[in-house]
């Protein structure tokens, strides 16, 4: 694994019970869109803000954030289309939510999103497993 977070990633999503939180889920879908769009864009500052505090920790400066998008997550970093798989709420201000990706490459992914409700009401990203996808791009 490209980074010591996703096996603890990868064992929270396999493990989450998921229940139905219609609203939780469009808040996640919207910041994770968000960032999608500002990292097409190049507005780092605005894809660094949808991060949570538990990835600035790790990751203190946009830059480092930046670069470890760029080289680690180039389906997620320059993505040709996206598309929003299931969403799963645990009912605590925890989600996840799995996106189909086309990558600059042309190949399909999912990346499953891990994002926590922050006390000011926010969906923050707390992590993304990315793998290959049998989805074919077009």
């Amino acid at each position: 694994m490209r980074n010591p977070m996703l096996g603890l990633l990868a064992a929270a999503v396999f493990t989450f019970p998921a229940i139905a939180d219609d609203a939780a889920i469009n808040s996640a879908q919207s910041t994770v869109r968000a960032q999608l769009e500002a990292f097409q864009s190049g507005d780092d500052a605005g894809a660094y803000s949808h991060a949570a505090p538990n990835i600035r920790r790790i990751f203190p400066s946009q830059d480092a954030f930046m670069r470890m998008v760029r080289e680690g997550y180039p389906a997620v970093h320059r993505p040709q289309s996206f598309d929003f798989g299931a969403g799963e709420s645990d009912g605590t201000g925890a989600v996840v939510q799995r996106v189909e990706l086309i990558g600059p490459d042309g190949r399909g992914y999912e990346a499953v999103y891990t994002l926590e409700l922050q006390p000011d009401g926010r969906y923050l990203i707390t992590g993304v497993h990315l793998r290959a996808s049998q989805m074919i791009g077009t």
